[in-house]
Parts: structure tokens; C-alpha cells; sequence
């Protein structure tokens, strides 16, 4: 049980971080695009710390859990 649940965690934030990291690229390659978001620094920051939260969560889990 403990070993589904660290690998659901891991997914999980693998699949947030692509998430974050799409969003860079659409605005990045697109940013006229984005009519609500007229600070596009601001958006790529806060798209930045998300990438990190959960690139920080999945260097927890290989830190402290082991998955066999």
C-alpha cells in the first residue's frame, strides 16, 4: 500500500509539472493570446513556482521513500 501510494505521489507531481510546463510554452510562444493575463512576466513567474513545488515534492520523495 505505502509503495502505490508514493508512486501516486510522484505521478501526480510528474503530471503537475507538465502541466505548468505547457502553460510556459503557450505563453511564451503566445502570450497575445492570453487577453486576461497582461502581466506575462507575473504568469510565467507564478507557472515557475509551481513547476519548483512539485519538482521539490518529487526530490522529497527520492530523498526519504524508496519505491520497490
Amino acid at each position: 500500500m505505502k509503495n502505490e501510494a508514493i508512486k501516486a505521489l510522484k505521478a501526480h507531481a510528474q503530471g503537475e509539472i507538465q502541466k505548468h510546463l505547457y502553460n510556459m510554452e503557450v505563453l511564451l510562444n503566445n502570450p497575445q493570446g492570453i487577453a486576461e493575463h497582461p502581466d506575462h512576466i507575473e504568469t510565467l513567474q507564478k507557472e515557475m513556482d509551481q513547476i519548483a513545488t512539485h519538482h521539490e515534492r518529487l526530490e522529497v520523495i527520492g530523498h526519504y521513500f524508496q519505491v520497490r
